[in-house]
């Protein structure tokens, strides 16, 4: 397990000068583990229909619900999270998708 960068995405939504809410990306980034997901996920999320991809373990205190997340110029989606019972880790669980299918963040 190698130590990585994830970015997690959360949605902001700040008014225009129409008054009209618009989404802006608010990015964290974090360091988390890594991980190809294992076999029994990658065959059940399969049965759900799901694609996913990997999985992070980061701290817990460091998610606060996002959906989404970049990692390494890609954009996922977070499809499940899973803590760590007696531990202060989380795992989370990353797919590609409509919505987020490997598009590039503009991050500035």
């Amino acid at each position: 397990m190698a130590e990585s960068v994830i970015k997690l995405i959360k949605q902001q939504f700040n008014k225009n000068e129409y008054g009209v809410p618009v989404p802006t990306p608010d990015y964290t980034e974090i360091f988390c583990e890594v991980q190809d997901v294992t076999r029994s996920e990658f065959y059940g999320s399969g049965r759900s229909g799901l694609n996913e991809s990997f999985m992070a373990r980061i701290f817990s205190a460091e998610y606060s619900g996002e959906t989404v997340v970049e990692y390494e110029g890609e954009t996922y989606s977070i499809y499940r999270k899973y803590e760590i019972p007696g531990t202060d880790y989380t795992e989370l669980y990353f797919e590609r998708k409509g919505g987020t299918n490997g598009q590039k963040e503009n991050n500035g």
